[in-house]
This record gives structure tokens, C-alpha cells and sequence, in this order.
């Protein structure tokens, strides 16, 4: 049903220009100038003129020219060789961020669990550094754009697609075990109710699982 209704609205609605997502996004307050990491499911967006890589320039413009735009581009496969050039980024994250990878100018990291960057900044963002262990640790692509003060824009996908999350319980303190039983109680909290993300719990309801709950 989900994927018939996503069906029926790109058929219905209305192709949105570049320019008019330029300016929606400013409006919603992505700032000029700024680092902005992106997490996008594109069926929920569309259409847009141009398509994906339409919505990728108006994020562009949005940010200006001294901005920096960053998107997950991992390969999910963490147990094949890693070639940032050619490696695609995993389906799950979804077309626009397999568009952008490939576009001229784009920097990506040197390791499967890699974001890619274009902007002054996407160097920075992207360093060259060992391979980070966990993933989204202080001294990765994630914990660089923290670093630089950057917004995260969440476009047709909810929190459980945000990587950040992983960073903020890092920098809270929290243990592989607290991290994993938050990720398990997100996780029942979302598969009571349709759709993406729409099910996923407010922190306050995260208490109100147990994880011996979960377990069953």
C-alpha cells in the first residue's frame, strides 16, 4: 500500500523547481555558508525538475558557494575491498545519495564506512584517516561535520536514518550496551505503526521498554 500511495503522488503532485527548493530549504533555515549532512529518501520528495540530481543542486544553492554539503555514501559491506571511486554506496541509503558520490567534484572517504563532501570543506570532512571503529565515532566523516558546527536535514526519513545519533551517545558517555538497547527499543517503538520512522519513540518513551521486553 505504502509503495502504491508513493506511486499515486509522483504521478499527482506537481514537479517542484531547483530554484523553489532553494528557497523553501533557506526558509526552513538550512544556513548559507554552513556544512549540512543530508539523509534523503527521494520517492518522498519527488518530483523535482531534474530529478535527483535536481534536488542535489537545489541543496547546493541552498548552502551557496561556501558551503559544504555532506551525504552517507558507506558500501554496507564492510567485508569487500573499498574503492572510493567505483564502490557504489549501499541501495539503502537511496538514489540521491548514489547520484551524488558520482558527481564531478565530490570527495568521498577512503573506507567503507564513508560519507561523501563538495564545498571548501569536503576535504576536511572527508580526511584521509584510519578506518573509525565504530563507525560514527568523534574522529569521522559524522564527528567532523559536529565539528564544524554543521545542521543535519532529514529529507522524507525520520531519526532512525540519522547517523548523528550514534554520535550524540558517544559524546553523552553511553556504552556499547546502553547504544544497543536504545537501538532495540527504537526499533519495537517503529514496528507498532507504519511507514519509516513515523513509530519511532520520543526519548522520554524510550524507558517505558524494558530490554528484557525487547528480547521476547
Amino acid at each position: 500500500m505504502r509503495r502504491e500511495d508513493d506511486e499515486r503522488t509522483a504521478t499527482t503532485a506537481r514537479t517542484w523547481r531547483t530554484d523553489e527548493l532553494a528557497g523553501q530549504l533557506r526558509a526552513l533555515g538550512v544556513a548559507p555558508g554552513g556544512v549540512l549532512l543530508v539523509h534523503c529518501a527521494f520517492r518522498r520528495v519527488r518530483p523535482v525538475e531534474n530529478g535527483p540530481s535536481g534536488l542535489i543542486a537545489a541543496l547546493r544553492a541552498a548552502l551557496g558557494p561556501h558551503g559544504t554539503l555532506v551525504m552517507p555514501s558507506w558500501s554496507g559491506r564492510d567485508d569487500e575491498p573499498f574503492d572510493a571511486a567505483t564502490t557504489p554506496a549501499t541501495p539503502d541509503l537511496g538514489v540521491v545519495a548514489e547520484t551524488f558520490r558520482r558527481l564531478p567534484g565530490v570527495v568521498r572517504s577512503s573506507h567503507c564506512f564513508a560519507c561523501a563532501a563538495a564545498g571548501p570543506l569536503a576535504g576536511r570532512i572527508v580526511a584521509a584517516d584510519p578506518l573509525p571503529l565504530p563507525p560514527h565515532v568523534a574522529a569521522s566523516p559524522v564527528g567532523r561535520v559536529h565539528d564544524h558546527d554543521g545542521q543535519i536535514l532529514l529529507l522524507g526519513v525520520g531519526h532512525d536514518a540519522d547517523t548523528t545519533l550514534h554520535l550524540a551517545e558517544l559524546v553523552a558517555g553511553a556504552g556499547v550496551e546502553q547504544r544497543l538497547t536504545t537501538a532495540a527499543r527504537a526499533g519495537a517503538y517503529a514496528c507498532l505503526s507504519e511507514g519509516d520512522w513515523e513509530g519511532l519513540p520520543r526519548r522520554e518513551e524510550l524507558a517505558d521498554l524494558e530490554a528484557a521486553d525487547v528480547a521476547r
